[in-house]
């Protein structure tokens, strides 16, 4: 398991993008050290790096901030996995949907409350309940669901955080969206105490059925965005299309990395 306070990261081990050191290699050791963490009662923000990423962390100071905060971050892109092996790491892709099951099946082994934050009522209420038949013992301290303009400094983000912190959870998923809900976890990082904030996309509503996430085929091959895109072109095409675009000055960025690590293994 890593070490789990931050800055304590080996940089022969780690791939750095664009400044953000991934630090968490693979699904278990995710699950491992976040469950450490919350037993600890410690804050923390955990994120999961794809391409769109990327390219907010090039577009706005406010995430670049959020994501240097994070005490763990996965590689969720399927084109950073790539680096990584180039790098010689061994790195699997690990989205926030891919969290959520196994950390709650922990949290209910463990005693932590859980709290869920995002989407819509229907949605949280069908999760809970899922979620809840699903793992014994996991305990849903509490939901929200603010509306679709949430801006994480607002009295409405205010609101959030008093929800949680009289909730008592000790693992928050934030279902909000890049970059609003790294920056509102990033922000509870100094208000509340002994909560960790997970940033997952859109898995709860995976969960509850609300949205249909990529055959696992599709996941397993990177293809999961191409899925996606099909399903909604209009509103994912542009997207995508950035994400694609910052994918040569990235691998630029990496080859030193790539080669500096290389010369240490040969030597």
């Amino acid at each position: 398991m890593l070490d789990t306070q931050p800055g304590h990261n080996l940089a022969a081990r780690n791939l750095t993008v664009d400044g953000i050191a991934i630090n968490v290699l693979s699904l278990p050791e995710a699950v491992a050290s976040i469950v450490s963490a919350a037993r600890n009662g410690d804050n923390f923000s955990v994120c999961t790096l794809n391409l769109d990423h990327v390219v907010q962390l090039q577009q706005r100071s406010d995430f670049r901030a959020a994501y240097r905060r994070a005490r763990f971050v996965t590689a969720d892109g399927f084109p950073i996995v790539v680096l990584s092996r180039l790098l010689g790491t061994r790195i699997e892709r690990t989205t926030g949907a891919d969290l959520v099951e196994p950390l709650c099946r922990e949290a209910g082994k463990n005693g932590l409350p859980i709290f869920l934050l995002g989407s819509d009522d229907r949605t949280l209420a069908t999760t809970a309940s899922r979620l809840s038949k699903r793992f014994l013992g996991l305990k849903v301290a509490g939901t929200y669901a603010p509306g679709s303009n949430f801006d994480p400094y607002s009295n409405e983000a205010d609101i959030a955080i008093d929800k949680i912190r009289a909730s008592g959870a000790r693992l928050c998923f934030v279902a909000l969206g890049a970059p609003r809900q790294e920056v509102f976890a990033a922000r509870c990082l100094d208000e509340l105490d002994g909560t960790g904030l997970l940033c997952i996309g859109a898995a709860l509503d995976f969960i509850a059925g609300t949205q249909t996430r990529a055959p696992s085929l599709t996941q397993k091959v990177g293809l999961e965005w191409a899925w996606r895109m099909l399903r909604n072109p209009r509103r994912l095409g542009p997207r995508y299309a950035r994400c694609m675009a910052v994918v040569p000055g990235l691998v630029a960025r990496t080859i030193p990395q790539i080669y500096n690590a290389r010369m240490r293994k040969a030597a």
